[in-house]
């Protein structure tokens, strides 16, 4: 088994498993990522695309991506200014990953909904 123990704050902050995990698994990271899989999109086409995300939420997701290489962001000389943003090759290869589960989410989203069910019975 990988070590997911943390026996203190720093080891928690220097535990590369967590550290990875905490900035790409929110729900938010990995809708951008999905949203990003068949090219650059501009702000206001990712935000159409997830619907239901604030501007500023969308701001914070995509800059936290950015900072950890998996989004580029490209700026374009206006007027306007537009800004795209686009998958780099370690956002493939997240986004490769990432797939999996969310096609896994999909098929069992029914049991899992089932499960819960039950389970508020009890």
């Amino acid at each position: 088994m990988l070590q997911v123990t943390a026996l203190s704050k720093q080891d928690a902050e220097l535990c590369p498993v967590r550290q990875v995990l905490s900035k790409v698994t929110g729900k938010w990271q990995v809708l951008l990522v999905l949203a990003l899989e068949d090219g650059a999109l501009r702000f206001g086409a990712l935000k159409r695309t997830l619907g239901d995300i604030t501007q500023r939420v969308l701001t914070e997701n995509l800059r936290s991506l950015e900072r950890d290489g998996y989004v580029t962001r490209t700026v374009y000389a206006g007027p306007p200014v537009a800004v795209s943003y686009a998958l780099t090759p370690l956002g493939f290869q997240l986004l490769a990953l990432l797939k999996p589960l969310v096609i896994w989410a999909g098929e069992k989203h029914s049991d899992i909904a089932k499960s819960r069910e039950a389970y508020d019975v009890i």
